[in-house]
């Protein structure tokens, strides 16, 4: 049916990028962000990736470690930035 074998290089960040997702649309609305706004953005954005993702994995192969660690890189401060936030570590501070 599908050949997904171009994609396992990219299979962690398939994940985690995915689980990152969630959390950042839960503190979109969290942050009293119009849900349905929220969630048609989140849709298109998903849309796009796929379309991106599908053309420009045979392009991007080569460079599929590289691409991997800053994805990575990027996933753990985005997480680590929303838990410091949760616990109000950093953020707005109301005086």
């Amino acid at each position: 049916m599908f050949d997904l074998s171009a994609y396992i290089p990219f299979l962690g960040l398939l994940i985690f990028g995915n689980i990152e997702n969630l959390i950042l649309a839960s503190q979109g609305v969290v942050a009293g962000a119009d849900v349905k706004k929220l969630s048609i953005i989140s849709i298109i954005a998903v849309i796009i990736w796929l379309l991106i993702g599908t053309i420009a994995t045979s392009a991007a192969i080569k460079y599929a470690d590289a691409i991997d660690f800053i994805g990575g890189l990027a996933i753990f401060i985005l997480g680590l930035q929303s838990m410091l936030q949760a616990t109000h570590v950093i953020g707005d501070k109301k005086e």
